[in-house]
């Protein structure tokens, strides 16, 4: 039975007073949730002050990006392995965000995707379609295309020591959501497909959903059989909100 994982994307938020009253209050209230796992991916600035603070605690921590270079001349940059010295368990690679803003591609969060295995940091790695994509009957492969850049990097192996959060692109932000039926048909597909190369990993795979997760509908997108917890954006940021998607996840 795969355990489910609730992970917060805080973005570009925080401070350093605030970041620790939302910090404080979650440790102290998932101490008494049990049968899921919950992480926080942070700003890097905050990662020292998450490694401080969550040390010891049920609520894991990771970041948002990674470089796909180990070190050298990449001004700005930030490596996994600089990662792994404040203690990451996850980083967040691909995320539309990324994609779309910044311009990366499905080759550089592949190598992104290696990086982040070579350091034994647990890669989220996010997939989906945009609004254009979907109307035009096309999220199925775009999506395909996605996982394939991966697997054609790292292999099934690599896919089993990640985690995959299905983002419709159309729904981050927006406060629209993908219906139940609409996200754990995706989450299927994307089962199916790796099933194809591995049914074992396929089945073991933890496979979150991403676009708008909130309080009122976590309980029922959590109970689809293929959705595997959820990525939180803005709902991260809010001790109840963020606590109630929690607790729609305990097994």
């Amino acid at each position: 039975m795969r355990l489910k994982l609730v992970a917060g994307n805080w973005k570009m938020h925080g401070s350093l007073a605030s970041n620790q009253a939302l910090l404080t209050a979650l440790v102290s209230q998932l101490e008494k949730l049990n049968g899921m796992r919950c992480a926080v991916c942070v700003p890097f600035p905050y990662l020292a002050q998450a490694q401080a603070s969550l040390t010891g605690t049920k609520l894991a921590w990771g970041a948002q990006n990674l470089s796909q270079y180990d070190k050298g001349a990449f001004t700005g940059e930030v490596s996994a392995s600089m990662l792994l010295e404040f203690g990451c368990s996850y980083v967040i690679v691909g995320h539309s965000e990324r994609r779309a803003l910044f311009g990366e591609t499905d080759a550089v969060v592949a190598v992104k995707f290696a990086a982040a295995l070579a350091a034994g940091i647990t890669p989220i790695l996010c997939v989906g379609e945009t609004l254009e994509e979907r109307d035009a009957g096309r999220a199925e492969s775009v999506i395909a295309r996605q996982l394939d850049a991966v697997i054609a990097g790292s292999g099934m192996v690599g896919l089993a020591k990640s985690v995959i959060a299905y983002e419709p692109v159309w729904a981050i932000g927006t406060g629209k959501t993908a219906s139940p039926e609409q996200a754990q048909a995706v989450h299927a597909f994307i089962r199916r497909k790796l099933a194809a190369l591995d049914a074992d990993i396929a089945a073991a795979l933890i496979i979150q959903y991403g676009g708008s997760v909130k309080a009122a509908n976590a309980a029922e997108l959590f109970s689809q059989p293929d959705i595997d917890g959820g990525l939180i954006g803005g709902a991260s940021l809010q001790v109840d909100e963020f606590m109630a998607i929690c607790q729609a996840a305990q097994g």
